[in-house]
């Protein structure tokens, strides 16, 4: 399933647990969508940068092991963000649910 509609409200999910580096949130992603969520590099990274460059998120530089990565967490905008999208999905997914004849 091709997921890169939603995957801007998975980047910010996942960063609003705590701050990751671009690796960990493909992992994230992936481990808590049981496997079935798979997201690329080359797809992962220019969605970090567009979400950066609209004030949702920041990068910071963070040593791990003695290597320096660049890390991702969510700022205040990105916050409200989050709420809007996660409330436009629960709205469309309960919709796609009624018309499939699914529970909401």
């Amino acid at each position: 399933m091709n997921i890169k509609g939603s995957l801007p409200l998975l980047i910010l999910h996942v960063l609003s647990t705590s701050p990751r580096h671009g690796y960990a949130i493909l992992k994230e992603i992936r481990q808590g969508s049981e496997g079935v969520l798979g997201v690329a590099e080359g797809t992962l990274y220019p969605m970090l940068h567009d979400l950066e460059q609209r004030g949702l998120i920041e990068a910071f530089e963070e040593t791990v092991s003695g290597r320096l990565r660049r890390c991702y967490r969510l700022t205040d905008a990105g916050r409200r963000e989050l709420d809007r999208q996660a409330a436009e999905w629960r709205r469309y997914s309960r919709a796609v649910n009624l018309l499939l004849g699914g529970a909401s």
